[in-house]
């Protein structure tokens, strides 16, 4: 049994996001696994760092309380859509306010260096987007996953271990978006 968060990123709670992530809530909990989630577009925060990392600016209680659950969690599914390449500017907000020093990670005294402060932990990115996936791949280079895999989940430890692209969802089926939500479900029922 794992301890699974699901953060959907799409700030509408009535996305197709939202069925994506219910779908992969609805299989992992079938599979014995305890499931928490947050849902970006309920919570209420600033999601602008005002000062940087030069003056700390004091959590909201949602924020506190998705920290709670970031740290609880062994495997997160991030389920966002891919906008101008990359993360709804709110999803980006969230990690601005939540992935700082003393709490993600911990520069070192007198270096460059740094302590990932949520290693052991794993990552499944789900994406949808408007564009073929190929495109996205192969032919932009996933720029966006590079980002959020390398330079905010891997900066802090957390190890990215299977990305999904669903797309184009413009003037997607009815049959098309009930293919992906149980393909979602199922990915759900393995994960262990």
């Amino acid at each position: 049994m794992k301890k699974i968060l699901i953060i959907n990123g799409h700030p509408n709670k009535e996305s197709f996001n939202l069925g994506l992530s219910e779908a992969y809530k609805k299989g992992a909990k079938e599979s014995g696994n305890e499931v928490k989630e947050i849902l970006i577009g309920e919570l209420e925060f600033t999601p602008n760092l005002e000062f940087g990392y030069q003056k700390r600016t004091e959590l909201e209680p949602d924020l506190l309380k998705s920290w709670e659950k970031i740290k609880w969690a062994e495997h997160i599914v991030w389920v966002y859509p891919v906008w101008w390449g990359f993360m709804p500017a709110i999803l980006k907000g969230f990690l601005d306010r939540l992935f700082l020093p003393g709490f993600a990670f911990e520069y070192k005294e007198n270096s460059i260096k740094w302590d990932k402060l949520l290693k052991g932990k794993t990552a499944h990115i789900i994406n949808t987007m408007d564009y073929p996936t190929w495109y996205y791949k192969w032919f932009i280079k996933e720029p966006g996953t590079k980002i959020i895999k390398k330079m905010i989940l891997g900066f802090v430890g957390i190890k990215t271990i299977k990305t999904t692209y669903i797309g184009p969802m413009k003037n997607s089926s009815p049959a098309f978006r009930e293919k992906w939500i149980k393909k979602v479900k199922t990915i759900g029922l393995k994960i262990k």
